[in-house]
């Protein structure tokens, strides 16, 4: 059987590993962070099991699935409230609490044998997070953009803007580059944080951090200039100055 540890803490996930060997479980990798583990997903056959930490260095696990779509079991360790996993093992996911017991991971490990013949239990990871109650947000954090024959993660602290031309929708970096994205500017502001970002116009979403400038222009509106665009001039329209004075504080 072969499995894959998701953990941050180096040393709950050695201990994990020692104690998944004796249990003749072979781990293929161990990974530390959400980007690591997307990136691994993406280029790796999936193994059969997955140890998953809820809270990683870099955001929570749940993120992802938001870039890969996993269809290999699941068994969570955390040191969340065991009364709420308790109740979501209803849901047929099974959990670990840590510090992880022997009994207790011998056990999973045969429930997951007796299950994986039969037919997959439903993994619902937005009931799972609202179960537990955890501290996240719904915004996007990164965007998974094709690249050739590749797949690029590009985090939102890397973008500089959105913008809409000839009928496509594009997302402009930080080292200067633009991404044709399969979204429009309508489904992407609900997206996005709105503390970071802000739709100046019909045409544009600029991210706050790469405001380099902000000058007075014609009938009342205000031109962006940002650090890292400026092929096109970026007016706020007059309807939304307001509203833009007030997201900038």
């Amino acid at each position: 059987m072969k499995a894959v540890i998701v953990e941050d803490e180096k040393p709950a996930a050695r201990r994990l590993q020692r104690m998944l060997e004796k249990l003749e479980v072979q781990v293929i990798a161990t990974l530390n962070s959400v980007e690591e583990a997307t990136n691994w997903f993406l280029q790796h056959e999936h193994p059969e099991l997955i140890f998953l930490d809820i809270q990683l260095s870099d955001g929570l696990s749940f993120e992802i699935f938001e870039n890969v779509e996993i269809d290999c079991c699941i068994i969570f360790t955390t040191a969340y409230d065991e009364y709420a996993l308790q109740a979501f093992k209803l849901n047929s996911i099974d959990y670990l609490l840590k510090p992880i017991d022997d009994e207790e991971l011998e056990a999973a490990i045969e429930k997951f044998k007796r299950t994986r013949h039969s037919s997959p239990a439903t993994m619902d990871l937005k009931n799972l997070k609202n179960l537990l109650n955890l501290p996240t947000s719904d915004y996007r954090k990164r965007f998974s953009i094709q690249v050739g024959q590749h797949l690029k993660l590009i985090n939102t602290d890397e973008i500089s803007c959105f913008y809409s031309e000839n009928k496509g929708t594009y997302l402009h970096t930080t080292d200067n580059r633009s991404y044709l994205i399969e979204s429009s500017l309508d489904k992407l502001e609900p997206e996005l944080d709105p503390e970071k970002f802000f739709r100046v116009s019909r045409k544009f979403i600029i991210r706050m951090n790469d405001i380099a400038d902000i000058i007075t222009y014609s009938n009342q509106r205000l031109e962006v200039r940002l650090r890292h665009y400026n092929d096109q001039q970026i007016i706020v329209s007059r309807e939304r100055v307001k509203d833009f004075k007030e997201w900038l504080g």
